[in-house]
């Protein structure tokens, strides 16, 4: 195994046999002949995990296995994932569920899609619905499906332009694939009808219809008929558990007076949910949440509030707060009109109608606010934590959103070493950070030089930069090899830290709320040790990668 094995395949060129190649340092990615082999893999993988291995995720033609650097090697686990991709388990005979959805094929693009394949309207309904489609992997958005049929006629090539909004249930086509939209969104695929079929649903068990394996047949209807046909499921719906609705009078809590710039609430995310199309999502900045959290006495994964700063709150009965991260001043206004500056980094107590505002930072970005007791909102897939780009969990604070203790209230303060990241030695604008990266899983795809490019400039961090990416600017973009110019790489698996490269040679560092899935090339990851770090990079500051 090496950081992108090479055996003189073009880049993007199917493997002539199973492949690994590193993701990351603590991440391994396996490249297989085509989309049933990695079906095959990942729920071999599920079924019978190999020691150290976390949950898969599944790609057109690859899995990538996230793992455990404390309980197996990578050249170990390289050697084992090998040899299950030659030989995958019983469990992998599954057959997988049939799921029927019923369509109304009146897509907007119904005509085009006729035109373009040189058939009848009529033509196109009855080879989609004649079709036998398989659930190969998924991503864009939680419950997306990315569904590979049986018929090679139905390839057709997404629009010219994307929509900026596609309605919520719309069945759709691109290239060898069809989808179903699980909400509301922009997207570029071709509607050929829509269905009343809830792709995604929270307060399903599981909330997707489907994963990758299952079976999908769409059954065409004059109208859409709410509800799909799963055969040989078992189970049933389960609600969410939702907090009891107290008042205020008869709940301490934190108002929000002012939510300042993107304001969310976060925990340490929900892993393990990638054959749903979710990422972990969570704080972007974890060390400086786990301290926060335990400063107040909460448990590490209790839920704060993350902010890039400017918000003010104020307390409904005695609250306990800490405040770590970034270096914005903190000022607590009480009810009688005084002014203190509290510890960064160490509890402190406000009294009811006191006001905690968290200022904008001259170093790092994001700040995290614990309350003592945790925050009471309803968790979604055994998380608390904001997804900005799958829409889930709670909604970002606005002026007035009350966050209820979810434990008992104490004026009681313990000052204890809380550790955390040092808000001194956080990033400004202008000063470089230097990352500690590892080369892969595409840097094949690029020219000797570009990988000295990557490591040798410096990149700035654009005001384009948000929770699912920093978007980088360098002198020199990192250009391709020329066989991989215009080669489209089928969509794998993506990881946090991950430097996507788009055809403009400007790389895209994945964040916390990226998809799960892509299609630009990975040159390098950063290190699973440097994570954290990101979450601080404001913009403005500059990145220096080097390779381990």
């Amino acid at each position: 195994m090496s950081g992108s094995p090479r055996d003189g395949s073009p880049p993007g060129a199917p493997a002539p046999g199973v492949r690994v190649r590193r993701a990351r340092d603590d991440v391994l990615l396996v490249e297989v002949a085509d989309l049933a082999a990695a079906t095959e893999l990942h729920r071999s993988l599920r079924s019978d995990p190999l020691p150290g291995v976390g949950h898969t995720v599944p790609g057109a033609r690859t899995v990538l296995v996230p793992f455990d650097t404390g309980v197996v090697e990578a050249s170990t686990l390289a050697a084992a994932l090998l040899a299950r991709a030659a030989a995958p388990s019983a469990g992998a005979d599954d057959p997988g569920r049939l799921v029927e959805v019923p369509t109304t094929y009146d897509g907007a693009d119904l005509d085009d899609v006729a035109a373009h394949l040189g058939w009848s309207r009529a033509e196109v309904v009855r080879r989609h619905a004649a079709a036998g489609w398989t659930v190969g992997f998924m991503g864009f958005a939680p419950g997306f499906g990315y569904l590979v049929g049986d018929d090679p006629g139905l390839v057709v090539p997404r629009r010219p332009s994307p929509r900026t909004r596609v309605p919520t249930g719309s069945v759709a086509l691109a290239g060898e694939y069809s989808g179903v939209y699980p909400r509301a969104s922009p997207g570029g695929w071709q509607l050929v009808g829509r269905t009343d079929v809830a792709a995604w649903d929270v307060r399903r068990d599981p909330p997707s219809l489907w994963v990758p394996g299952d079976h999908v047949r769409f059954v065409a209807v004059r109208e859409s008929v709410r509800g799909a046909r799963a055969v040989g499921t078992s189970g049933s719906a389960r609600q969410l558990e939702v907090p009891n609705g107290a008042g205020r009078a008869e709940r301490s809590g934190l108002e929000v007076v002012d939510p300042g710039l993107q304001t969310l609430v976060q925990d340490l995310g929900r892993p393990g949910h990638g054959d749903l199309g979710v990422t972990a999502s969570g704080a972007a900045d974890p060390r400086s949440l786990r301290a926060a959290a335990r400063a107040v006495g909460n448990a590490a994964e209790a839920a704060c509030l993350e902010t890039l700063g400017g918000l003010r709150l104020r307390a409904h009965g005695p609250c306990v707060v800490a405040v770590t991260g970034a270096t914005g001043p903190l000022l607590v206004t009480t009810g009688a009109g005084t002014v203190r500056e509290p510890a960064r980094g160490r509890p402190f107590p406000l009294a009811d109608g006191d006001e905690l505002t968290v200022g904008m930072p001259p170093r790092g970005l994001r700040s995290y606010v614990a309350l003592r007791g945790g925050l009471d909102v309803p968790p979604v897939l055994g998380s608390r934590a904001t997804d900005v780009l799958a829409v889930l969990g709670p909604d970002p604070a606005h002026r007035g959103t009350f966050l209820p203790a979810a434990g008992a209230a104490s004026s009681a303060v313990a000052v204890d070493d809380v550790g955390g990241p040092d808000p001194q030695e956080l990033p400004a604008p202008g000063e470089t950070v230097t990352l500690r990266a590892t080369l892969g899983p595409r840097d094949d795809w690029f020219t000797p030089a570009a990988r000295q490019v990557l490591t040798s400039q410096v990149w700035e961090v654009t005001p384009r930069s948000d929770r699912i990416g920093l978007r980088l600017a360098g002198a020199v973009p990192l250009e391709r090899e020329p066989a991989a110019q215009h080669a489209e790489l089928p969509s794998e698996g993506c990881v946090t830290g991950a430097l996507q490269v788009p055809p403009d040679g400007q790389p895209v560092l994945l964040l916390t709320d990226h998809p799960l899935t892509g299609g630009y090339p990975v040159v390098a990851a950063v290190s699973s040790r440097d994570l954290w770090r990101l979450g601080q990079v404001p913009p403005g500051a500059r990145l220096r990668f080097r390779v381990t």
